[in-house]
């Protein structure tokens, strides 16, 4: 595995404190700002839109870019805007920041993925995507509760400054081990956007694409709202809530881990046998919640099984798009933050209407059920095109 790839991996880790730390630093946001905590709680919609927005859009833009130039850009355009954001005493600006430092995210992680299963042998894509996505599982563990802790003891913008100086190491590992000439990806002989944009539009990958918005939906409705779950249904106190979601994020780093191993070799009894484990792990934890010791044992398994099954389905578009290696990794990642902020917004919609703190639990046991519904579903039309006689072997879902 190539020494760049745990550099890229460092960078990732930067960003997904970036995009998560928030969870512990609105109230004293809106403090600061003199804003509502509703208000406070845009930024992290801010987010998200510009996740899904810039991961194909940038991706698209880059394409004729150096993998360095590209990455390098978008790593020092998510380094000043946190800068900025630190600095800034205006809310409007900071909405901005965290639009703009979401842009750079998606694009980096976009060409990341398409760089590291570049530098890797053609049947290890699956253990680079993990390398990668290790570093989100890792700011789940230790990077969010940083953040926390930062923003308790000297302020909020503290955690931002945190943010841009952990990017510089990255920064200088870039320039200092990614080659500087033109990619082949990116080079007039390749497919173009146009070609790249026809090949995504295959049933094989727009279904791999939907499976894992499915999945990263269940994951993110649930883990948004495991705090109100600990606290008021399992009577854990607040002040081991922290913990709790360091829990989900070490469990999340195992399921990475399980991944990188299979992947590439077992990828099919991966997603099947961790779909319907998902499926039954998320039902347990919503009937058992309230026993303190099933709760934490179940974040722990869900954490992994999450990570597990959603990394392996990058894996397979990134097999899968073969025909669109420029832009595979852009719509991989548009489809999971698609599914980061659908799932939320339909946790959040189902204790609105009043249905309690384990109702996402619900809702996360449902997108996983229609997860294994659409896989059942293009199974069955794989086998009765095989049936027939029609050669299917590209278009066909996995």
């Amino acid at each position: 595995m190539p020494f760049v790839l745990p550099l890229l991996g460092l960078a990732v880790f930067a960003q997904g404190t970036s995009e998560f730390m928030l969870s512990g630093l609105l109230p004293d946001i809106a403090r600061d700002l003199h804003i509502s905590v509703p208000a406070a709680g845009s930024l992290t919609s801010a987010f998200a839109v510009g996740m899904v927005i810039g991961a194909p859009l940038l991706a698209m833009l880059s394409m004729r870019w150096s993998r360095r130039r590209a990455l390098l850009a978008f790593l020092v355009a998510f380094l000043l805007v946190h800068v900025l954001g630190a600095v800034t005493t205006h809310y409007e600006v900071l909405l901005a920041t965290r639009f703009v430092a979401a842009l750079a995210n998606a694009g980096f992680l976009a060409v990341a993925l398409a760089t590291a299963t570049a530098m890797v042998p053609p049947d290890a894509k699956g253990r680079a995507t993990s390398v990668l996505l290790g570093g989100t599982t890792m700011a789940c563990v230790a990077g969010v509760p940083a953040g926390a802790l930062l923003g308790e003891l000297w302020g909020w913008r503290s955690a931002f400054w945190a943010v841009a100086l952990l990017s510089l190491p990255a920064l200088l590992a870039i320039l200092w081990s990614v080659p500087a000439d033109r990619a082949p990806r990116f080079s007039d002989a390749g497919p173009g956007t146009r070609g790249e944009l026809r090949a995504l539009r295959g049933p094989r990958l727009v279904v791999l694409l939907l499976l894992g918005a499915l999945v990263n939906g269940a994951t993110f409705c649930a883990f948004t709202y495991l705090a109100p779950l600990v606290t008021e249904v399992t009577g854990i106190g607040a002040g081991w809530v922290p913990a709790v979601l360091a829990l989900f994020g070490l469990g999340s780093f195992v399921g990475v881990g399980l991944g990188d191993r299979l992947a590439d070799t077992r990828p099919v009894p991966l997603l099947v046998a961790g779909g319907a484990a998902l499926l039954l792990g998320w039902t347990v934890l919503a009937l058992t919640a309230g026993n303190p010791v099933a709760a934490l044992v179940l974040v722990f398994v869900q954490g992994a099984l999450s990570f597990a099954v959603g990394s392996t389905l990058v894996s397979q578009v990134l097999y899968a798009a073969t025909g669109a290696p420029a832009l595979g990794g852009g719509f991989a990642t548009a489809a999971l933050n698609v599914g980061a902020a659908i799932g939320p917004w339909c946790g959040g919609a189902a204790l609105t209407a009043g249905l309690g703190f384990r109702a996402p639990l619900w809702v996360s046991a449902l997108l996983t059920a229609l997860a294994l519904v659409l896989a059942g579903v293009a199974c069955g039309a794989r086998r009765r095109t095989v049936r027939r006689g029609v050669p299917s072997a590209q278009d066909a879902p996995a």
